[in-house]
């Protein structure tokens, strides 16, 4: 073989090659901290406006049945980083940590050429209490889960926070979603500089608890009480912060072969207009507590809106975002409890292939468990229902939530052989979970930290 045949090959070889890397998708994964189904102007809130959220909803896949992976933080970002449902890496609750043995997407996205940067509330790294920067020794920092870059607080943070920029600590002045947002943009635009496909995972620190908004964001809402405008105005934040993400994607010629993906934690703790009237709220699993915001928008993919019933999770960025990006994962740590939408983002079905599953494990192997294979929702042994706590072993509670969305008709009695398969299913289920418990799915090699408190003194910026 000549040079000249060896040349224009390696030519080819390399042109095939980059063509590849520029169809890659680019990952933007934003997420709310307890903002509710309610919480939006596009799902018809009285009084709060997000003009942002509801132009997405408009032009991107509204799903109308979007679920948080648990009731509470610390597990549903489990369940993002992972696609596996949060007890099976004992991240039963707020502040448990994930397990260092994991396999996240950012290390996956890292291993297959992808940039990679986290922004925002972690809370994957055993540390409870408000947030705090997480330093470069935490075994469990985003540095050592996959991230490359990272400005990052161990839970909510507020005005003025001090975070961690890739683990030196740093004060900073100013919203924490546009700060985020600032950092955010700043990856974003080195890595479309540079050619490199990224993922960027925004988690913001708001509406969590305490309502700090800026004034200018507050004032939108001046004829409501205080804590309205506050809570309100840091919704409003967020909202903003879409926008600016939404736009820079735009300006850097980079949104059309992005998926931006949008979502909430958990269910609102807000009152009836925080969760629009549903069942429960956060720290329950009925419809408050677990229903959130869902959206996304991928135009090389998505080129026409539309909106879906069909139920998804945070279980299923992970499977989704593989598929998406043809990256292969390595030693797949089995099971996998969500999976792919993409044959429902190209509309080839509107059915789910597997019921979602939730339970609050716990210490004592047992709690309130769901199981949800649509249309219809088993509730076994319902001992939570936001702050109001019943007696256990309560019998199982069924409800078609297709057509009772609130979950006020019990029809338990009525179907008995559905409710006994749902709860056989159930529990091989829960049998799996506590095997992964046991370090099963690590082939038997269970290596637990235990996050050490840290003393901190930030940078100013």
């Amino acid at each position: 073989m000549n040079n000249n045949i060896l040349t224009l090959l390696s030519l080819m070889l390399v042109l095939s090659l980059q063509a590849a890397d520029v169809s890659k998708p680019n990952i933007v994964l934003v997420m709310a901290d307890d903002q509710g189904w309610g919480d939006t102007g596009y799902n018809g809130h009285p009084e709060l406006k997000t003009p942002n959220l509801d132009d997405l909803a408009k032009t991107g896949l509204r799903l109308n049945r979007f679920y948080s992976g648990h009731f509470n933080c610390s597990p549903t970002r489990a369940s993002v980083m992972t696609g596996r449902n949060p007890n099976r890496m004992g991240t039963f609750g707020p502040g448990l940590p994930i397990r260092v043995q994991e396999l996240t997407v950012a290390k996956v996205l890292q291993s297959a050429g992808y940039a990679t940067g986290h922004f925002g509330k972690w809370h994957l790294n055993g540390q409870s209490g408000p947030g705090k920067p997480v330093l470069a020794d935490d075994p469990l920092s985003p540095g050592k889960m996959g991230f490359d870059q990272w400005l990052s607080a161990s839970n909510y943070f507020d005005l003025n926070p001090s975070l961690g920029r890739n683990g030196v600590a740093v004060q900073l002045q100013g919203d924490s979603s546009d700060i985020a947002t600032d950092e955010a943009l700043k990856f974003i635009g080195q890595q479309a500089a540079a050619g490199k496909p990224f993922l960027s995972v925004v988690w913001f620190g708001s509406p969590h608890v305490p309502h700090n908004a800026l004034p200018a964001d507050k004032a939108a809402y001046s004829k409501l009480p205080e804590k309205e405008q506050n809570y309100f105005g840091e919704i409003t934040a967020i909202d903003r912060s879409v926008g600016r993400l939404r736009t820079a994607l735009k300006e850097l010629k980079v949104s059309d072969n992005t998926i931006f993906w949008y979502c909430s934690d958990n269910g609102g703790h807000e009152g009836p207009k925080s969760t629009c009237n549903l069942r429960g709220q956060k720290g329950s699993m009925w419809e408050g507590g677990l229903r959130v915001p869902g959206l996304v928008e991928w135009p090389a993919r998505i080129a026409k809106p539309f909106t879906s019933e069909t139920p998804c999770s945070t279980l299923d960025m992970y499977p989704t975002i593989l598929e998406a990006t043809g990256a292969v994962a390595q030693n797949q740590i089995q099971p996998l409890d969500g999976i792919s939408l993409i044959s429902l983002f190209d509309r080839k079905t509107d059915a789910r292939s597997k019921p979602l599953p939730f339970w609050n494990h716990g210490a004592a192997l047992r709690g309130h468990a769901v199981w949800l294979d649509w249309p219809y929702k088993l509730h076994t042994d319902p001992v939570g229902e936001g702050v109001k706590k019943g007696p256990a072993g309560s019998p199982p509670q069924l409800y078609d939530i297709s057509k009772d969305p609130k979950e006020t008709t019990d029809l338990a009695a009525k179907e008995p052989e559905r409710v006994a398969k749902m709860i056989a299913a159930l529990d091989v289920w829960k049998a799996s979970v506590e095997k992964s418990l046991t370090g099963a799915d690590y082939g038997g090699k269970l290596i637990e930290i235990i996050p050490k408190k840290q003393k901190i003194t930030p940078k100013i910026k």
